[in-house]
């Protein structure tokens, strides 16, 4: 592969910030002064050639608001020079803290839903405002795109995949979701009947499961049979043991390739992950190499095989006059697509709530049985008709959103964020529509959002509503008709993947939670969610 464009990028910004500077200092020196100026003097010049640049940005954009009548977005203020002493609080804050805890803090400091970071002079917005992720999502969605620096952290690991690009190749593969594709089951009783056979065996030998890891591996194999008639066939390899697996950079780690592909595949996250925490200047910190290199080979290692397979279909169906379009489109492209990450983790979270409330687990079993029996086949409308499992899912979705946050960049000529009814703090409103830089990257946090208390009252944090996926809706069903009982098991968590104790006397969920929930692209549960489930009783 050729050497990433974050390289290209540093050096453009050399040339900007470091050499043209220089020249203009040797240009004015030349003339004004018989001898050259030493050192300092250069360096000095340099720093105030970008203050000034700094100011003079600052001003116009100053000018911009007026004429437009809108406000600066509220400016994050650290003791030191380019906010370094805020990036480092907040480095250290990441590691033990809640999830988005620390931008939750800083919303709770200033007192507002969106924030401007500023973090080593460069803009980052920050928001959990309703209406301002409504309208960079959904209302002002063509002033917004994923950004140049976005595509930068993340090209050596997606490349030109659908999660890394804006144009019209993300909608290609919207035809095979259909709902007559995905109301079809057969697949996924397929592989839900291997997953509760793993379990079965699991419960008869008393042992705990990864039940995020069996998910996960669920969930791909579907997708991949479900896209290209081909399994990556992970349920039949190596599973996580309780007492004896370490932990991944995500969930539970596992001595064999595929355990290889999870732990690289991982890892690539979290790399983005900093580097998005880092911000602008991340590729300081990679000047002698790209962290993600050596986790992009192993999965291209493990993953080109089955791409080869699938062009290598679609040069035969070729040759027979039959035309594939599934074989059009690449494989991570599709398989990304497919949700088998928003699946995973939404039975993930909706199996931790029915470990921690046995009142949910017994409701959605009486309906299960009320609608599909002890064994019965399920239809779309049967799901459908689910009330309750609905109102379940959606609330996992709203606490626990597989995506709990989004990064967008505004276009070159900025924007006017509209005015907000949903404040953080009661008693502070915000009348005036706020002003978007251009070129500017903002970051969503609807996990925050739909937490609000301001939004859905003191009890944002419980459980209760609507929406379902109907791969995870299938998934329920079959599992709460061969098992009733689902028991958190501490005991077999990896060394370090249990909740800070520290969490026991904060606020809000953490003070209840059970596991540890993190996030690096998308959520998951750290070390795994270690669970034993026991099977329906004859009396049942």
């Amino acid at each position: 592969m050729n050497s990433p464009s974050y390289r290209i990028r540093l050096f453009h910004d050399l040339l900007k910030i470091v050499v043209l500077p220089f020249v203009a200092f040797y240009l004015i020196n030349a003339g004004l002064f018989d001898s050259l100026l030493p050192l300092p003097s250069c360096v000095g010049f340099i720093i105030g050639w970008s203050i000034c640049k700094a100011f003079l940005t600052r001003m116009l954009q100053q000018v911009n608001r007026h004429r437009i009548g809108a406000k600066e977005i509220t400016c994050v203020r650290g003791r030191w020079p380019g906010n370094i002493d805020v990036l480092l609080k907040m480095l250290r804050a990441f590691k033990t803290s809640y999830i988005l805890d620390v931008y939750l803090q800083l919303f709770e400091e200033y007192q507002c839903t969106t924030l401007n970071t500023r973090i080593l002079w460069t803009d980052h917005i920050i928001t959990m405002d309703q209406e301002h992720s409504k309208f960079v999502l959904s209302t002002g969605f063509d002033h917004f795109w994923r950004g140049r620096w976005q595509k930068e952290r993340m090209e050596r690991f997606l490349g030109q995949g659908i999660f890394n690009r804006d144009d019209e190749h993300r909608g290609n593969t919207r035809p095979f979701f259909a709902r007559e594709r995905i109301s079809d089951f057969d697949i996924f009783e397929q592989y839900t009947t291997k997953v509760l056979n793993i379990i079965s065996a699991s419960q008869a030998s008393g042992q705990a499961l990864d039940l995020q890891d069996l998910y996960s591996r669920f969930a791909l194999d579907a997708a991949s049979e479900f896209l290209f008639g081909k399994n990556l066939d992970t349920l039949s390899a190596t599973l996580p043991v309780a007492g004896k697996t370490k932990m991944g950079p995500k969930g539970s780690a596992t001595e064999d390739p595929w355990g290889s592909f999870t732990r690289a595949f991982e890892m690539a996250q979290q790399v983005i992950t900093a580097r998005s925490r880092i911000g602008y200047f991340w590729p300081m910190f990679e000047l002698f190499g790209d962290k993600n290199a050596s986790h992009s080979e192993v999965v291209h290692q493990y993953l080109d095989p089955l791409v080869r397979s699938a062009l290598d279909e679609k040069e035969r169906m070729s040759r027979a006059g039959i035309c594939s379009p599934v074989a059009d489109k690449n494989f991570l492209q599709h398989l990304a697509e497919s949700t088998d990450d928003t699946t995973a983790c939404l039975l993930t979270y909706v199996t931790y709530f029915m470990a921690i409330y046995p009142e949910i687990t017994t409701r959605l079993r009486a309906e299960v049985l009320a609608h599909c029996g002890p064994s019965g086949s399920i239809t779309y409308e049967q799901l459908r008709n689910m009330k309750y499992m609905r109102a379940v899912l959606n609330e996992t979705l709203r606490l626990f959103p597989p995506v709990p946050l989004n990064v967008r960049e505004s276009r070159p000529d900025g924007c006017i964020l509209p005015s907000s009814d949903s404040t953080f703090v009661s008693n502070v409103t915000s009348n005036s529509p706020l002003h978007m830089p251009g070129s500017t990257v903002i970051t969503i946090l609807p996990l925050l959002t739909q937490r609000n208390p301001k939004l859905w009252g003191d009890d944002a944090d419980c459980v209760g509503q609507q929406y379902a996926y109907n791969e995870a809706s299938f998934f329920l069903v079959r599992l709460l008709q061969q098992f009733d009982t689902f028991k958190l098991a501490p005991e077999a968590q990896p060394i370090g993947s249990s909740p800070p104790p520290e969490w026991r006397h904060k606020k809000g969920r953490q003070a209840e939670e059970k596991i540890w929930p993190a996030a690096a692209l998308t959520l998951f549960v750290k070390g795994g969610l270690w669970t034993r489930i026991t099977r329906v009783t004859e009396s049942n």
